[in-house]
C-alpha cells in the first residue's frame, strides 16, 4: 500500500520558506521533476508504480511529492481507500508534465542524433486500413535503417489517434480526413499539435462483377441510387452520405461493418454495393466476384501525420515521419500513374 505523503509546510502556508510566488501566484520553485513525478502518478495510479517507472525509490518519490506540495501550498495527492489519487491541483500540474516529458525527450533525441541514432523510441498509431499496408513496410524500414530505435504500434481511428498524441501515449499518428467532414479531428481537437498533410487515398466503388456498371472503368454513384449499400465506420458512413447526396440521392443502407473483407464478401454475395478507400481495398484484396472501380468525381481522402508540437525535434520521430511520408507519397504516385494508364 502506498504511504500517503505528509506536507512539509504547516496547513494554510501558501508556500514553503523561501518559495516566493511569481506574478501568476505559482511558486517559482515548482520544478520539472515535480511535474514529471505527478504525471507518472497519474499514468500509473500509485506511488510505488510511479517510482518504479521513474527509477526512484518509493521513499525518494514520496519525499519529492511532499516537497512539491510544500512549494505549491496545496495538497497534490489524496488517499482513496488503499491507494492515492491526484487532487485537482495535482492533475493541473500533471498535465504540464506531458509537455516537460516531450521537451526532455527532444533533448535526449538531439544527443542520440549526435550518436548516430543508436537509441530512441517511436510510438506510432494509425488507422485500421494502414495496419496491413503501410505499417509493416514502415516498421521493417525502421528496423533496417535504425535498428537501435525501438518502434511500437497501436491501431486507432483518427480521433483516438490524435488524442493519443495529445496525451503523450503516441509520438506519431497516421490519420485521415474527408473533405467537408464536420467532425474532422484535425481541427479543434488537434489545436496545439503539428498536423502535416502527406498524401491522399483514392476512393473506389465496390460492386458485384456481374453488375452492368462493372463494365466501366469509372462509375457515377448516381447509377447506383437504387442499390442497397454497405456502410463502414461512422465517419466513413458520413462521407458516403455526403457523396450520395452530391449525386442526388439518399443511399438505402442495408449493412454496416468496419470489416473490409466482410464488405467485399457481402458485395460478392449480391447484398449491396460500397465505397472503400484504396488502402482498405488493398488490405482486403480483391475477392472473386467483385469489381473495384474509380468514382466519377475522383473522390479522395487526405492522409496526415500528427505529432506533438516540437515532436519532430526528436530525431527518432523525425526519421520515422520522413520514412512514413515517403511510403505514402510513393504509393500515392503509383496509384495516380495506374489511373492515368487506365484512362489511356
Amino acid at each position: 500500500m502506498d504511504a500517503m505523503p505528509e506536507p512539509d509546510a504547516p496547513p494554510g502556508s501558501p508556500t514553503a520558506p523561501g518559495d516566493d510566488p511569481g506574478p501568476s501566484g505559482l511558486p517559482s520553485t515548482v520544478d520539472a521533476t515535480s511535474l514529471l513525478v505527478l504525471r507518472a502518478i497519474a499514468d500509473h495510479g500509485s506511488i510505488t508504480a510511479a517510482a518504479s517507472a521513474l527509477g526512484f525509490s518509493q521513499p525518494a518519490l514520496s519525499q519529492q511529492v511532499r516537497r512539491a506540495e510544500a512549494r505549491a501550498g496545496t495538497p497534490l495527492v489524496e488517499r482513496t481507500g488503499r491507494g492515492i489519487r491526484l487532487t485537482p491541483a495535482g492533475r493541473v500540474l500533471a498535465r504540464h508534465g506531458a509537455a516537460v516529458a516531450t521537451a526532455l525527450e527532444a533533448a535526449r533525441g538531439e544527443l542520440a542524433d549526435l550518436r548516430g541514432l543508436r537509441s530512441g523510441r517511436v510510438r506510432l498509431t494509425a488507422f485500421p486500413s494502414a495496419s496491413p499496408t503501410l505499417v509493416p513496410a514502415f516498421m521493417a524500414g525502421m528496423a533496417e535503417r535504425h535498428p537501435g530505435v525501438r518502434v511500437s504500434f497501436v491501431e486507432a481511428e483518427p480521433p483516438e489517434a490524435v488524442a493519443a498524441v495529445r496525451e503523450d501515449r503516441a509520438d506519431l499518428a497516421l490519420t485521415f480526413s474527408y473533405p467537408g467532414d464536420r467532425s474532422d479531428p484535425h481541427r479543434a481537437s488537434a489545436r496545439g499539435l503539428e498536423v502535416a498533410t502527406i498524401g491522399g487515398d483514392a476512393m473506389h466503388v465496390v460492386l458485384p462483377a456481374r453488375h452492368p456498371l462493372a463494365e466501366h472503368e469509372v462509375v457515377d454513384l448516381a447509377g447506383l441510387a437504387s442499390e442497397p449499400w454497405i456502410a463502414g465506420c461512422p465517419r466513413c458512413r458520413g462521407h458516403l452520405l455526403e457523396l450520395c447526396d452530391a449525386a442526388g440521392f439518399a443511399p438505402r443502407i442495408a449493412v454496416e461493418t468496419d470489416n473490409f473483407v466482410a464488405v467485399e464478401e457481402m458485395v460478392a454475395s449480391g447484398l449491396g454495393v460500397a465505397v472503400l478507400p484504396g488502402l482498405a481495398v488493398q488490405s482486403a484484396g480483391t475477392r472473386a466476384g467483385v469489381a473495384v472501380r474509380r468514382t466519377a468525381n475522383a473522390d479522395r481522402r487526405t492522409l496526415h501525420l500528427v505529432t506533438a508540437r516540437g515532436g519532430l525535434g526528436v530525431p527518432a520521430v523525425a526519421v520515422a515521419a520522413e520514412l512514413l511520408a515517403g511510403l505514402v507519397a510513393r504509393r500515392d504516385e503509383g496509384s495516380r500513374a495506374r489511373n492515368i494508364e487506365g484512362d489511356a
